[in-house]
């Protein structure tokens, strides 16, 4: 029977990890859902998130520079 550690941790059943198709690796939602029940969800994937990594790439106006010197 797991139990809760000192610092807060938890080691999750394998059979159960496996049983709801979570692997290592994979980013979790961890919500309470009321007394004594606690629910881990997969995490979205956060798209808007993931496509900010691109933001400050270019300086502004770079690449609408770059386009307008292809066209010409």
């Amino acid at each position: 029977m797991p139990r809760i550690s000192r610092k807060h941790q938890v080691t999750l059943p394998v059979d159960a990890l496996e049983a709801a198709g979570l692997q290592p690796g994979d980013e979790v939602l961890i919500e309470a859902e009321g007394a004594d029940r606690i629910v881990v969800h997969r995490a979205s994937p956060d798209l808007a998130g993931a496509l900010g990594v691109f933001d400050g790439l270019y300086e502004p106006g770079y690449l609408e520079d770059l386009r307008s010197e292809e066209r010409s």
